[in-house]
């Protein structure tokens, strides 16, 4: 079951919430259905070129900010 970020339309509370099925997400701080899932920032794991795992997240970037969807276009 994934764990989704959503922020609340009513109260503007941002919270996890942990999906089982067609679960509809409720506000914990005011029971709002009204809410919006959220892009959450994503990591990834990788073998590098001599087999050792290379664990990096967006936020580690050197283009912090940068719009690319890709790093090959920047060459970073």
């Amino acid at each position: 079951m994934p764990i989704y970020e959503y922020h609340c339309d009513k109260c503007s509370h941002d919270f996890e919430y942990l999906i089982f099925g067609s679960d509809q997400p409720e506000c914990p701080s005011c029971n709002s259905t009204s809410v919006n899932r959220l892009l959450s920032a994503c990591s990834f794991v990788s073998r590098g070129s001599g087999g050792q795992t290379v664990s990096r997240s967006a936020a580690d970037s050197s283009c912090g900010g940068c719009t690319a969807t890709s790093c090959s276009s920047c060459g970073h």
